[in-house]
């Protein structure tokens, strides 16, 4: 039997990319200053203005190995829309409208003028439908650093909090309740896993598994849902205490970011639809269930924290917006944690 695969074995060491975080820590706090807010760790850094009434957010993040395969499809206006996305998301899941955008596509030698102009036509399509304004941003030659052919593509997206203080989590309490929002796939993360897979199996973007039944280039390369209408009309309802974008490093990883100390959140399987594709990947690159959980979304893209009395009113929210959602979890008493049970 094959070995197990796992995302180290694929390239990607978590372990080691938080050392060198931890290294940093001393240099990035040296940096700080008055008008910062919060110490670090939320998925948009928050600076408040001269105006004391107003926050800034801002996220810079990438697409990761996902614009190989979106290379191969012919679809790198995709990367460009994922990396708008995935900023505008890191910043509406602390309850600020993103305002503005600057995309970054860095290239080797030979990869051609009409695949950055899709990937920045992409980033442009995502501005227009969220009402963001694409204001500039760098396109790079670096042969040597990157493969001929080869690319990458992120975006910085910057956002403001209107008043009041912003959706980071500090409100929330023992016994509130852990919604999920639907993913529209496995959106920008954990695909040099999925490309380990593709190549033990010998499958392309073409093949169709039979659990699936699709090609499964339709399914793996699907666009980044957009999170930004649901989550600023959940914060305008007085309804979100906190939200979490499921990116690197899973459910674990990323909604541990929310919660205060003394809370522990619970996550419950069955409570949510799982689509088949995360049991495809698992059972044909023998990937353990932990790895699974700690690499994917498996199908949630954002988990909010809402007041118990409040999470019924909260999913109807969520349907208004036509962004699928359930009851998931809850939040307990305890050490500062995440279990998935």
């Amino acid at each position: 039997m094959a070995d197990a695969l796992t995302y180290r074995a694929a390239g990607v060491d978590r372990a080691a990319a938080a050392r060198a975080l931890a290294r940093a820590a001393a240099a990035i706090g040296s940096a700080r200053t008055e008008a910062v807010v919060g110490g670090g760790g939320h998925f948009a850094g928050l600076y408040r203005l001269p105006d004391h009434a107003r926050l800034l957010a801002a996220s810079v993040d990438g697409v990761g190995t996902k614009t190989v395969l979106l290379a191969q499809a012919g679809r790198l206006d995709i990367a460009g829309r994922d990396a708008v996305v995935h900023g505008i998301n890191d910043v509406a899941v602390l309850g600020a409208t993103p305002l503005l955008a600057l995309d970054y596509v860095a290239a080797g030698a030979d990869v051609g003028e009409d695949a950055v102009a899709a990937v920045i036509a992409g980033a442009a399509s995502a501005c227009r439908e969220e009402s963001v304004a694409l204001v500039g941003g760098e396109t790079a030659q670096m042969p040597g650093v990157y493969h001929p052919g080869m690319l990458d593509v992120a975006a910085c997206v910057i956002g403001v909090v209107e008043g009041g203080d912003p959706c980071d989590g500090s409100a929330i309490r023992p016994g509130d309740a852990v919604l999920g929002l639907a993913s529209s796939g496995l959106h920008t993360n954990g695909f040099s896993l999925v490309r380990a897979v593709l190549a033990r199996c010998g499958w392309t973007l073409d093949t169709v598994v039979a659990d699936v039944g699709r090609p499964l280039g339709e399914v793996l390369l699907a666009p980044h849902r957009c999170y930004r209408r649901v989550l600023l009309a959940l914060a305008r309802a007085g309804v979100l205490r906190g939200a979490a974008h499921i990116t690197g490093g899973g459910l674990p990883g990323n909604v541990i970011r929310i919660l205060p100390h003394g809370c522990r959140a619970r996550l419950i399987r069955g409570r949510w639809p799982v689509p088949p594709i995360y049991d495809v990947l698992a059972r044909a690159g023998g990937i353990p269930s932990r790895e699974m959980w700690a690499t994917f979304n498996m199908g949630v893209g954002v988990c909010a924290v809402v007041p118990p009395e409040r999470a019924g009113a909260a999913l109807e929210i969520c349907r208004d917006h036509q962004v699928p959602a359930w009851l998931v979890g809850e939040v307990a008493e305890g050490e500062r944690g995440v279990e998935v049970v």
